[in-house]
């Protein structure tokens, strides 16, 4: 009973439940109306006949006389079949028929009537050698008219076999009543089962998860039918929150690893400070020092909020149609006299009127992360001179800038990992940054539906932020 009872409170089988029942109030009603219309029609076809019969027997007698109208009546009256038929004098005494008695009232105002009555049967001879006949209970609905000389005509069908059709009718819809509720109930049964089957399916996968385990995913089936493709959003989601707490994970470790050479270096730096044996010169210098290392953080935690708060989506009104082309110029055109005292050379190649749905901020920030990347790694060594290109193009429906630089490089295996916040293929980190830069740029392509790759520029890299332009 306990299991019926959480069975019930289900939206499915309660729905399930209500189709099956105006289902069956529909199908009774209209089962209901077609033996209705089937009764009817066949009353209707009885009494048509009987008026047309009764015309046939006046035009009879009127035009051929009171004898040929007898000998018409007396061969249908010998026939089988449901036709009654009575004919009497202007006293109302039976002369001919196949019903000898009829009510007073039929023969005295003429109209239409239903009476019982005994109907005579011809079945076989008595022992005088007359027909017998036995006499059988019948229901006759008639029309009575008296006729020209005064004579009374009564014709009529009887209904018993009508009746009997009317109960088969009933008992056929009696039937087929119940077999629509048992089918309803069995159908609806059966369906409610599976729908329920598969929302325990994802109810059991979903407590699993909460449990601890993020590597359960929902079974997806070959129906490919609106649970599947549930399944799959839920599964891609759950995709997606796994990869959030890993990421999480990592920033976490990153932050801790990176965050403990500076503060160490901050402590290390106020102890010396703090000696009664330290020079002015030396308590300034590690003032300086602590206020750098703590720019130096400072921007690292910048940086993880503005990821976070790209990560997070752009606000509502975020985004707006902008130059991206005078964007793009203006930041280059800011780097290039940093770059040419370093011994860069930075070329452009800047598409003119070139617009963007995008947050002018951020887009900008990207320019200024991918600029101080390629000036880091393009400087002049070894005889190679260094250079950086920045490239702006319209391709289609994006909108794609590049920046390019002759340094290095970046190993294949390593292009995809640099994307992740924290990563620093410098493995002494003793140079500057905290691998944040690209991270930020990944993000900000994201936030605008598009795609940020490094590839390879033989030598050196290629930075590509490909943007969607609306």
């Amino acid at each position: 009973m306990s299991r019926f009872a959480q069975v019930w409170r289900t939206s499915t089988v309660r729905l399930t439940a209500t189709f099956i029942a105006i289902f069956v109030v529909f199908a009774i009603l209209l089962m209901a109306f077609i033996g209705w219309q089937s009764s009817v029609s066949i009353q209707r076809q009885q009494t048509d006949d009987i008026d047309r019969e009764v015309r046939l027997f006046q035009r009879i007698e009127a035009t051929q006389g009171i004898r040929a109208l007898a000998f018409a009546l007396n061969r249908l009256s010998s026939q089988p079949g449901p036709g009654v038929y009575y004919l009497g004098d202007a006293s109302g005494q039976y002369l001919l028929g196949n019903m000898n008695d009829v009510p007073p009232e039929v023969l005295i105002d003429p109209g239409v009537y239903s009476f019982d009555y005994d109907r005579p049967d011809p079945l076989g001879e008595d022992a005088a050698g007359m027909p017998e006949r036995p006499k059988r209970a019948g229901v006759a609905v008639v029309r009575s008219i008296e006729l020209g000389n005064g004579m009374r005509l009564v014709v009529g069908r009887d209904v018993v076999e009508r009746r009997g059709y009317s109960a088969i009718i009933l008992q056929s819809f009696f039937f087929g009543v119940v077999g629509i509720i048992l089918f309803s109930v069995v159908a609806g049964g059966v369906t409610a089962r599976r729908v329920l089957k598969r929302i325990d399916t994802i109810r059991d996968t979903s407590t699993k998860i909460m449990s601890g385990n993020l590597s359960e995913r929902v079974p997806i089936t070959k129906r490919n039918d609106e649970f599947d493709g549930l399944a799959r959003n839920l599964n891609a989601m759950l995709d997606r929150i796994e990869q959030l707490l890993q990421g999480l994970k990592e920033v976490t470790d990153n932050v801790a690893h990176d965050l403990k050479t500076p503060l160490t270096r901050l402590r290390n730096q106020a102890e010396g400070a703090l000696r009664d044996t330290a020079s002015p010169e030396t308590k300034e210098k590690a003032l300086e020092t602590v206020i750098a290392e703590s720019d130096k953080l400072i921007q690292t935690f910048n940086a993880l909020l503005m990821i976070a708060r790209v990560e997070a989506g752009a606000p509502s009104g975020a985004l707006s149609e902008i130059d991206v082309s005078s964007i793009v110029s203006d930041v280059a055109e800011l780097y290039t006299p940093v770059a040419e005292d370093e011994g860069i050379e930075v070329t452009t190649n800047i598409a003119g009127g070139v617009t963007l749905r995008a947050n002018r901020e951020l887009i900008g920030q990207a320019m200024v992360n991918l600029l101080e990347n390629a000036m880091k790694y393009a400087k002049p060594e070894d005889g190679r001179p260094g250079k950086i290109s920045v490239e702006l193009k319209r391709e289609g429906a994006s909108v794609v800038i590049t920046v390019a630089d002759n340094g290095p490089g970046i190993a294949e295996a390593d292009r995809q990992r640099v994307l992740e916040r924290f990563v620093r293929l410098e493995k002494s980190r003793s140079e500057p940054g905290s691998g944040l830069g690209l991270a930020l740029v990944n993000a900000v392509a994201r936030l605008h539906g598009g795609s940020f790759s490094i590839e390879d520029n033989g030598p050196g890299v290629r930075a590509v932020l490909d943007v969607p332009a609306s």
